[in-house]
């Protein structure tokens, strides 16, 4: 679900975070003749990161729709989680007792492609116990097919990616 196309129709925030918004073509970059994506359009949200306003932009609208839902978590042993990405794979790991039995969790993450990493993360969590509520993304494709890996979590973006 688009932020655009749910309750957020024409707020100029939206416009903000995406102009704030890096894109890098051709990223990432083959080292040794091993990797090229040619035509990849790399979304950089360090410049959103970098922009102020437009970064609080960002956390005031992931806040206004979360505050109410009982969302819990903090950071401590780690664990991981294996995943492939369309370009190889990844890991991502959390600290042991960051996240206990019973907590409600949201998943927020930069972009969403093939839903690798969110779909990693829900396993992650799962693992220790917590309830994912919900996957929220700064970016996401409007033709992301990975839904079916999310496992029936719903999915919140809030722009989509810059050409």
């Amino acid at each position: 679900m688009f932020a655009g196309e749910h309750g957020l129709q024409g707020d100029p925030r939206l416009k903000a975070i995406s102009d704030a918004i890096r894109v890098v073509p051709h990223f990432p970059k083959s080292v040794c003749g091993f990797l090229f994506l040619s035509g990849i359009m790399f979304q950089d949200i360090t410049t959103l990161l970098l922009d102020h306003k437009a970064y609080k932009d960002t956390l005031d609208i992931f806040v206004d729709r979360y505050r109410d839902m009982g969302i819990s978590v903090v950071a401590g042993e780690v664990i991981s989680e294996e995943y492939v990405l369309e370009y190889g794979n990844d890991c991502l790991e959390m600290h042991v007792g960051a996240v206990k039995h019973g907590e409600r969790a949201i998943i927020i993450d930069d972009l969403v492609a093939t839903g690798g990493t969110l779909s990693a993360a829900i396993r992650l969590l799962e693992r220790v116990g917590a309830e994912v509520v919900e996957c929220a993304c700064v970016i996401g494709l409007p033709e992301f097919k990975g839904q079916f890996r999310l496992n029936g979590k719903p999915l919140y973006i809030l722009v989509e990616p810059r050409q």
